[in-house]
């Protein structure tokens, strides 16, 4: 059927952008990680700040769960701080 062949695409096409979308997580995250490990702190807050963004950007396009971005954004921001109150 002619619905069948078009959702097929549709869902192809939104699987890719979700998978461009998830790259795109984890290499900011890496960043921010990165930048904790090398002990640039004001670095890895620039990068925390995009992550954020991306985070609540694509929890509120069911990219991926709100509580997975929110457990995200929380463990990075502990680790930012526990290394911050080291230096």
């Amino acid at each position: 059927m002619k619905s069948s062949k078009k959702r097929i695409k549709q869902s192809e096409k939104l699987r890719r952008n979700n998978m461009r979308r998830k790259s795109m997580i984890k290499t900011f995250t890496k960043r921010v990680l990165s930048f904790l490990s090398n002990k640039d702190i004001e670095q890895a807050k620039y990068y925390f700040n995009r992550v954020q963004s991306i985070l609540d950007r694509f929890s509120q396009k069911n990219v991926i769960h709100r509580n997975k971005a929110s457990r995200k954004k929380s463990r990075l921001s502990k680790k930012i701080n526990q290394i911050s109150k080291l230096l």
